[in-house]
């Protein structure tokens, strides 16, 4: 039980870390990310039934994302559509995309397929059990990620993503293109959903065009439940929150699952906890928000 969650927690949890870059650090609503989600997992799916090696599958299913972000961020900034109904065009074209990539199948499944997963079980098979070999390379994976990401925001071209979301002026004022680095971060973005997507299709043995449903929301949680855990403003905290939110919310989930039955809820609910998780967290963010004295007041009071 707790290896699946961690390794849920940790495998959506890349996914999340691109919902991070869109929502935190460019302060863009994307929606693209529930089409990227199954993009990834549609390329992996195929790739794998037609034997090409897991690994290259992982790469292309990240430049499958990596376009699909492209493709909202030039609807966006060149056709000047709003960012919200970009994402959800985008969105929308893809599922189509992902059917057509799937041989116009909605489900591919790995019942006979070997997958990276069943590959790394079978190498570890006599010193680890299934689900901690699982565990390892997907503690592994994200660490590498974690470590790419931190270094990326602090790089110049990093430094300037961030500054682009709070003081947009001031990269203009920069001699900078805005365009370009907002370009950049929602493809960034959402390669690393549709990698996450192509890990998750595989722990979970099938791929499904369906799979991003609610990916958005359920990011967004996890993210939030990070930031009631960690309060920092160094990069590493921020990326490993992220993390943490992750699996903390799949524990969450994990346990109205399990225990729901208790308040007469079922597996359904999921979508209405999530929902509900949001909005109790946004609440409890400007009640505490609302009851931190400014700098202003706290110095006329001193007056």
């Amino acid at each position: 039980m707790i290896e699946s969650i961690l390794i849920e927690g940790l495998i959506y949890g890349i996914m999340v870390l691109g919902v991070f870059i869109t929502f935190r650090i460019l302060d863009f609503a994307d929606l693209t990310v529930d089409g990227s989600f199954p993009i990834g997992a549609s390329i992996m799916g195929i790739f794998l039934l037609k034997g090409v090696n897991p690994f290259l599958a992982l790469l292309v299913a990240f430049l499958g994302g990596l376009i699909c972000g492209l493709i909202t961020a030039l609807i966006h900034t060149k056709l000047k559509i709003p960012g919200l109904l970009a994402g959800i065009l985008t969105m929308t074209m893809v599922y189509s995309i992902s059917l057509r990539i799937m041989s116009n199948r909605a489900n591919i499944s790995y019942l006979k397929v070997p997958t990276l997963f069943s590959k790394i079980q079978a190498m570890s098979a006599s010193f680890l059990s299934p689900d901690l070999s699982i565990l390892f390379f997907s503690i592994l994976v994200v660490a590498v990620i974690l470590v790419l990401l931190n270094n990326f925001f602090t790089t110049d071209f990093g430094l300037c993503m961030g500054a682009l979301g709070s003081n947009p002026q001031m990269i203009i004022s920069q001699g900078m293109n805005p365009e370009i680095i907002k370009a950049v971060g929602i493809a960034l973005s959402n390669g690393l959903v549709a990698f996450s997507g192509a890990l998750a299709s595989m722990y979970q043995g099938f791929a499904d065009v369906g799979s991003g449903s609610g990916i958005a929301i359920a990011g967004l949680a996890s993210l939030m439940i990070g930031e009631f855990i960690i309060r920092s403003n160094k990069i590493s905290a921020l990326t490993f929150r992220v993390i943490l939110g992750s699996i903390l919310y799949r524990a969450l989930m994990y346990l109205a699952r399990k225990y729901g039955y208790l308040i007469h809820m079922n597996p359904n609910d999921l979508k209405l906890i999530t929902g509900l998780l949001i909005i109790l967290s946004m609440v409890i963010s400007k009640t505490k928000f609302r009851k931190k004295p400014s700098v202003h007041k706290a110095e006329a009071s001193h007056a």
